[in-house]
């Protein structure tokens, strides 16, 4: 019997792996003879780089790079066997970076995202899978291109002012100094928003009120921005700032899509691409999934939801475990959902790490137990 777990975090509680070993040992507790193998999950957004770094063996590093608002922050990344980079540009410029009366996107920059990308660069990676969300930004990429060494220039010649607010003084942009590795690199950019760069569904009026932006200032962002997708076009013609997903992250997104050549993709979708998910499911008699709280939008395209329809695909049954079944949850794809509580406790008593562990481990065997009865009745 072969069974394939892919649970995502139990965030606050447990990890993905984490997660997925609990459910493994009950699994095995109920069939000790059975094939079990877990698989990281994640979305692209946090967690991803651990999530994918230790389940596929890689191992984590550490760099201290500019924070959104210039100073100094340290950052995790992983770089995976094969020399593949993992990076959330969260640990770099991520909204928990910025206290909430410092907020202001005319002046946050993606600086540290390109260092980096620079720090993987020197260690030999050449193929990156990113993870664009929660960003403090709206400079466009053009802070984490600088880092990288194109330069963005105004009329006399000198380099612009960091963040979006520097747009305004952009006149040239010379890529003749930017790092020669980066034309035999792959970026794979882990991205769930499907906005343009500008206008009404664009990146400032969208997502830069979250950030510190007021109506004025978001028309502001809204034309720096359009300044900007226009300078890049006239160095970079097929730059197109319509494309789905180029308001990503402040407009991240664009950057990647318009100087590095980026492959946005759904952020559960990439990373069951990288983990060789779906191959091992089609092989697989049980699937296992789930989260720490199912509900509507599970079945609606978040990572379980996407486990799920795979092994529908292949015609696998499919289970879901959750810390709390939310009220309006579907199951979808799911043949079944379960909430993993053994007993009623507070909140903060269910997600103490070794509760959530032992509950996940206690009701994964339970279900294997019901399931094989299942079988042979």
């Amino acid at each position: 019997m072969k069974i394939t777990i892919a649970i995502d975090s139990f965030k606050g509680s447990l990890s993905s792996l984490e997660a997925g070993q609990a459910a493994a040992e009950g699994i095995r507790r109920a069939c000790p003879e059975a094939a079990v193998s877990v698989f990281p999950l994640a979305d692209g957004g946090e967690g991803t780089v651990e999530a994918l770094t230790l389940g596929l063996g890689g191992t984590l590093q550490s760099a201290t790079v500019t924070g959104p608002l210039g100073e100094p922050v340290p950052a995790k990344y992983g770089i995976l066997p094969g020399g593949t980079a993992v990076l959330e540009m969260a640990a770099a410029a991520g909204l928990p970076l910025v206290p909430p009366q410092r907020r202001n996107p005319l002046y946050t920059t993606t600086y540290g995202v390109g260092e980096l990308i620079a720090h993987a660069l020197d260690r030999g990676c050449r193929r990156f899978i990113v993870g664009i969300g929660g960003s403090a930004t709206n400079d466009g990429g053009a802070g984490m291109l600088a880092a990288l060494g194109f330069r963005f220039l105004d009329a006399a010649g000198a380099p612009i002012p960091a963040g979006a607010a520097g747009l305004e003084q952009l006149a040239r942009i010379d890529s003749t100094h930017c790092r020669p590795e980066l034309a035999d690199c792959r970026f794979r950019i882990a991205c769930d928003v499907t906005n343009p760069l500008c206008g009404p569904q664009g990146s400032s009026a969208i997502y830069g009120p979250q950030k510190g932006a007021d109506a004025g200032m978001v028309q502001r962002l809204d034309a720096l921005l359009a300044h900007f997708a226009q300078k890049t076009q006239e160095r970079y013609p097929t730059a197109n700032p319509e494309l789905p997903g180029a308001g990503a992250a402040g407009g991240l997104g664009f950057g990647f899509l318009a100087y590095l050549s980026g492959e946005l993709l759904s952020g559960a979708r990439l990373v069951m691409e990288e983990t060789g998910l779906e191959q091992q499911i089609a092989q697989s008699d049980l699937i296992i999934t789930g989260e720490g709280c199912i509900d509507a939008q599970t079945a609606m395209g978040k990572a379980p939801g996407q486990v799920a329809a795979l092994a529908k695909k292949y015609a696998r049954p499919v289970l879901g475990l959750a810390g709390m079944v939310a009220p309006d949850a579907r199951p979808g794809s799911l043949d079944a959902i379960f909430p993993i509580l053994r007993r009623p406790c507070p909140l903060e008593e269910a997600i103490r790490p070794e509760v959530a562990r032992q509950n996940l481990a206690d009701t994964a065997e339970q279900l294997l137990r019901l399931w094989q009865a299942a079988r042979h009745s």
